[in-house]
């Protein structure tokens, strides 16, 4: 199959997948269709490690939203579509340059598609697809220009068409007929800039030259002066962060708080606090760390105090790790506190990133490549697992269960709301819980969520 093939044959696939439907186990389809295809169509050269991982993840990811479609699992299946497509023509390119490209190909869109000559073969297409294309698509869409034109014209000339009731919503068809041709092309004829490739070897992780003679990063300042800025700098700021560690936690855990309301807002002004100081650390480690330093054999006490740093950071993340859990221990599981949970830890493989660019001497691209994967790993993560059903079971087995907060702030937990509803023999809450069942159970079939096609009613 040429390129051609797969942008028309995935474009009529959508056209019929989505025709008349809700967005639902069609994607998933759709999703599965897509891998499938590009494990067929990548050459073998390109079907790396990271291309196979990925190829399952995609598969998993379409099941995933096929099971829940909610956000969490859309984003999963785009971004893994997205990484697959990008490693299988280009497996040395960093993920970093997807961005650039994806948005590039976005605004090019209309100028690549018409240029018919660089995506259609360039010889006369033969047999069917030439008869196709001479007798159907060419006076179709000869017919439509002229017939909108016409009808503009006379009102009789349109009532001789609009008196007929067509079962078709030719504004959905068209629409749906629009974006299935630009998710396909560019899927599968999308292009990298000469512009962007000159970029890749930016992002390398790697020094080219390790042997390098250290030089000052400004013209003002020479290198010793630099290096020792760099030590009163980090020694002053250990000193700034033990004090602060120690506020902290006195006032986490040893002032009382009198309200709910003022332990959450003091739990999140704290834990954004913390998530700031690391973003800021790692930057400042980055700016001392970026070249030279790296190389420096009289630089070893700075590399000592940056290492420190680093450890009282993860100190502080640990402090703000327990605080969000005295949180939840007091006032159960939500969203947002599982959210902090993995912005935390999030922000603790960043540190332990941090640590591995100095002691191994790498470049800054080396966190942003890395910590591309991990953020990742998390879109994964929050799709792959029900924390809708985890919230509701771990706060059932609290005194103070909020029913009306769990039926309508929490998601996919239907199931444990039911058992709920059925132990204290509340007939109104089981009536609410079977009517939205039946009103997903009603949808059709390419429009289902599988997730509640497995429950009972």
């Amino acid at each position: 199959m040429k390129t051609h093939h797969y942008i028309l044959t995935t474009t009529a696939l959508f056209i019929i997948l989505f025709y008349n439907e809700d967005v639902g186990l069609n994607l998933g389809i759709l999703g599965i269709i897509y891998t499938l295809l590009t494990g067929y169509k990548t050459p073998e050269k390109n079907r790396t490690r990271i291309f196979q991982a990925l190829f399952l993840t995609s598969i998993l990811s379409s099941v995933a939203f096929a099971w829940y479609g909610d956000f969490p699992s859309f984003l999963a299946i785009t971004s893994s579509l997205l990484l697959l497509s990008y490693r299988s023509k280009n497996k040395r390119m960093k993920i970093l340059l997807l961005i650039p490209v994806f948005i590039i190909n976005s605004f090019t869109f209309l100028c690549r598609f018409f240029s018919f000559d660089q995506w259609l073969p360039k010889r006369s297409v033969s047999g069917l697809w030439q008869k196709i294309l001479a007798f159907v698509f060419i006076p179709l869409l000869l017919i439509s220009v002229f017939f909108g034109i016409y009808s503009v014209g006379s009102d009789h000339f349109a009532s001789l068409f609009t008196d007929f009731e067509w079962d078709v919503n030719f504004w959905q068809l068209f629409c749906i007929t629009v974006l299935g041709i630009f998710i396909a092309f560019n899927y599968w004829n999308y292009s990298v800039e000469k512009l962007v490739y000159k970029q890749n070897y930016i992002l390398d992780d790697q020094f080219q030259d390790r042997n390098k003679v250290p030089r000052a990063t400004y013209s003002f300042l020479d290198l010793d002066v630099e290096r020792m800025s760099g030590v009163i700098s980090f020694f002053s700021l250990n000193i700034l962060l033990i004090f602060f560690i120690a506020t902290y936690n006195y006032e986490q855990f040893y002032q009382v708080t009198k309200t709910p309301g003022q332990l959450s807002e003091e739990t999140h002004e704290r834990v954004n606090a913390v998530i700031i100081s690391i973003i800021m650390a790692i930057l400042v480690i980055m700016f001392y760390f970026k070249s030279g330093f790296n190389f420096d054999p009289k630089a070893g006490l700075l590399k000592v105090l940056a290492k420190v740093w680093i450890l009282l950071n993860g100190v502080l993340i640990l402090s703000a790790l327990l605080k969000n859990s005295e949180y939840i221990i007091h006032y159960g599981f939500t969203y947002k506190r599982l959210g902090v949970y993995g912005f935390l830890v999030l922000s603790f493989i960043g540190l332990a990133m941090t640590f591995v660019k100095i002691q191994r001497k790498k470049r800054n691209a080396f966190l942003f490549n890395t910590m591309v994967w991990y953020l990742y790993g998390t879109i994964l993560a929050c799709s792959y697992i029900n924390w809708g059903g985890f919230i509701t079971t771990q706060n059932m087995k609290r005194n103070n269960f909020m029913v009306d907060y769990h039926m309508t702030e929490i998601n996919f937990n239907e199931k444990c709301m039911l058992e709920y509803a059925k132990e204290k023999g509340d007939l109104v809450l089981k009536k609410q819980i079977i009517n939205k069942l039946k009103e997903q159970k009603s949808q059709t079939f390419l429009s289902k969520i599988l997730y509640y096609e497995t429950l009972k009613e």
